[in-house]
């Protein structure tokens, strides 16, 4: 779930919202700039580094939505001498109390983000309120972070300070991957539980209709496997559903279309089948991982199988080269 889902979505429930967000972040840092969080009176989501500076922030936030003459404030954070972090950099971070009106930009952010589309956030300074703006065309403006003045260039100055009319601009351009997960079954579950914080877009499918569960599309076997053969060349396939001959069907779809990752799931049995098939179907098997997960951890407990597919998924998204291979990296293989 996206931040601003999670902020319209704390909103329904009539909690006061406070979102702290990095608009700069110098030298060593825990988190970059764009950095965002959410608070609330006695929880919060996401995180700006931990430590002592996020529990300043925190504390500062609850404040500032216990005040009724402001709705943000700037702040500056050095981190060695004032909050004697070891980091040792400069944070400045962007807070502000977020109200019912706030809708009109989180819910295009919101679809934005649940669409992998890129797209640029506007906080304009209107006396003790920020005036947001948001924008489907973020190419206008540089930086993942910039500060501007009324006739939008930008504000000199290392450190300049907002005034009546500049604006704070956030540039969002940095797409979720998408992954597509068949099968909701317990393994499925626990991956779509651990892919929800993490920065996936996650489009999950199962043919059985006692598997519907929140987020769950259930859709005949063919559906299934023409979604397989309509991955695009920067989309993750896992393939984990109950029934092998759909597997082997997904998987020989999902090769063809040729995306970054095809993961699949099973015995050392099930993939030495599912390759001499592919072969008789003359599909290569070059973008094939299997086992799924990184290598190393012998456990077959749904959450762990979980956690190691999206250590995974992460180095694939952040190494150019595959991880796999035909085969996948060498590690017990986690069946069924």
């Amino acid at each position: 779930m996206t931040w601003a889902t999670q902020a319209l979505q704390t909103l329904t429930r009539g909690e006061p919202l406070a979102l702290i967000t990095v608009v700069a972040a110098e030298g060593s840092t825990p988190r970059e700039a764009g950095t965002r969080m959410l608070v609330t009176p006695l929880g919060q989501s996401g995180t700006i580094g931990g430590g002592n500076l996020e529990y300043r922030a925190t504390q500062q936030a609850r404040r500032l939505l216990g005040q009724s003459d402001r709705a943000w404030a700037m702040q500056d954070y050095p981190l060695g001498p004032f909050l004697q972090q070891c980091c040792g950099g400069h944070v400045r971070l962007l807070l502000e109390r977020l109200d019912q009106d706030s809708r009109i930009w989180l819910e295009p952010a919101a679809r934005a983000e649940a669409a992998g589309r890129p797209y640029a956030l506007k906080a304009s300074v209107c006396g003790a309120r920020l005036a947001r703006a948001f924008f489907a065309d973020e190419t206008q403006w540089v930086g993942a972070v910039s500060m501007i003045d009324a006739a939008g260039a930008p504000l000199p100055g290392r450190r300049p300070t907002l005034t009546e009319g500049d604006a704070l601009v956030e540039r969002i351009d940095a797409a979720r991957p998408r992954v597509l997960l068949f099968g909701a079954g317990h393994v499925g579950l626990a991956i779509a539980r651990a892919f929800a914080p993490l920065p996936f877009r996650l489009d999950w499918y199962d043919s059985r209709p006692e598997a519907a569960a929140p987020g769950v599309a259930i859709q005949d076997e063919a559906r299934l496997i023409e979604l397989a053969a309509q991955v695009g060349p920067d989309d993750l396939v896992l393939i984990l559903t109950h029934n092998h001959d759909l597997d082997y069907q997904l998987t020989r779809a999902a090769l063809s279309a040729g995306p970054r990752y095809v993961g699949l799931i099973g015995s050392e049995t099930k993939k030495a089948r599912f390759l001499s098939r592919l072969k008789a179907d003359e599909v290569s098997a070059a973008g094939l991982t299997c086992p799924i997960g990184i290598p190393g951890l012998k456990s077959k407990a749904p959450e762990v199988i979980a956690v190691s597919v999206a250590a995974q998924l992460l180095q694939f998204i952040e190494v150019p080269s595959p991880l796999g291979g035909e085969g996948g990296p060498k590690g017990r293989m986690r069946g069924r």
